[in-house]
């Protein structure tokens, strides 16, 4: 298919089919289509892989895969054997799909679940498009964000649904003109821009759309998060606008302290410049009583931080909710509940990461996650 000058197709039809791995290397003379009818299903055991990949597509111009399949990663058994929140050499299990340095594709109508690790890392792709996409992972699935990003230039994720363990969609260095509308996300730890600042040479992050989604049972809903004592780096123009939430965590945070297992140096502040950000038009209900956090960096305030229509409730006995800032002075309009930033920081979202956070000692990762292999 690759070899046809002719654009081609590629059909996998309805059924039950196991594969071992498959990468699919352009650049190719023609465009690729792959038509996914049927459910593939990849070996359970974790042992059986050499590397952190399964299905890679690389190097194409003009790719699309649709027709409603399955890819099915069989991830149970890897969970299981996850021990990165405290060996810092720890397995990196393979990424249920990988999209690498792919330009103009469109992916619809496809289902991924039960991943390893990942699954879906998007690398280095220049205008990719996943609409009507859909992951399924259990809660208690380690480190398997739904669709991460990593250096790529206009990612689009529309009308999809997206169900796991980790971040519903996580957006690394470089990432620049996504936009995100329509999401169902949940269970998950929510929509995430980071963690940043990990990895020295790490590229801006810039222009970011979030809207019309909805997030529920999460540990977070939408944030931005950078490494305490990081190398220096920027992320601007990210925003936030039209999103339900339905009994989350920490439903706005800006967490500057981000420190999973407490191993890093919270002495000093990152070295992420944070700016131009807004949440507008976010309500629903909190499941803790911090409803906003914004935590910036001591060394690096946020800048032209915006809030506007915030109406966010909290029934806990220890209600009602209540936001804490540190290190930003936002402008404000519109309904503002809790108050925004009316007391100061008591305490730091440093350090809290539930199961399954960016996992310690993997590759350098566009994306600042320690990803599975998402090196370039």
């Amino acid at each position: 298919a690759c070899a046809s000058p002719a654009p081609s197709k590629i059909v996998i039809p309805a059924g039950t089919f196991l594969l071992s791995r498959a990468v699919l290397e352009g650049p190719c003379k023609g465009p690729v289509d792959i038509q996914v009818q049927g459910t593939i299903k990849a070996p359970p055991d974790p042992s059986h892989f050499k590397d952190d990949t399964w299905v890679m597509f690389n190097h194409i111009e003009g790719f699309t895969m649709s027709g409603g399949g399955i890819f099915d990663g069989q991830g149970t058994l890897a969970w299981s054997k996850n021990d990165c929140h405290k060996n810092k050499k720890c397995t990196l299990f393979p990424v249920n799909i990988r999209f690498n340095f792919l330009t103009n594709a469109y992916i619809q109508d496809i289902t991924t679940k039960d991943s390893k690790q990942f699954n879906v890392n998007v690398l280095g792709c220049k205008n990719i498009t996943f609409e009507h996409f859909t992951v399924s992972n259990p809660e208690h699935s380690l480190n398997t964000d739904g669709i991460h990003i990593g250096r790529s230039d206009g990612v689009t994720i529309l009308h999809s649904e997206i169900k796991t363990g980790d971040d519903c969609i996580s957006l690394g260095d470089g990432s620049k003109n996504v936009v995100v509308n329509g999401i169902s996300c949940g269970p998950g730890h929510g929509i995430s821009i980071g963690s940043l600042g990990k990895y020295q040479g790490e590229e801006p992050v810039a222009g970011i759309k979030i809207a019309n989604c909805t997030i529920t049972n999460t540990m977070n809903g939408v944030r931005i998060k950078s490494w305490p004592a990081s190398y220096p780096g920027t992320a601007s123009d990210m925003h936030f606008e039209d999103i339900t939430m339905d009994n989350v965590s920490n439903p706005i945070i800006i967490d500057q302290q981000y420190c999973p297992w407490n191993q890093c140096d919270l002495k000093n502040p990152s070295r992420i410049k944070l700016s131009n950000i807004s949440f507008k038009n976010i309500r629903g209900t909190a499941a803790g009583k911090e409803a906003v956090k914004l935590f910036c960096s001591a060394g690096f305030p946020c800048e032209g931080v915006e809030l506007a229509d915030i109406d966010l409730t909290y029934t806990g006995p220890d209600g009602p909710a209540i936001s804490q800032c540190s290190n930003v002075s936002p402008k404000l309009s519109g309904k503002q509940n809790p108050p925004i930033c009316a007391a100061p920081a008591t305490t730091s979202p440093g350090g809290q990461a539930g199961p399954g956070e960016a996992s310690p000692g993997g590759k350098a990762s566009p994306g600042g996650k320690a990803s599975p292999g998402a090196t370039a």
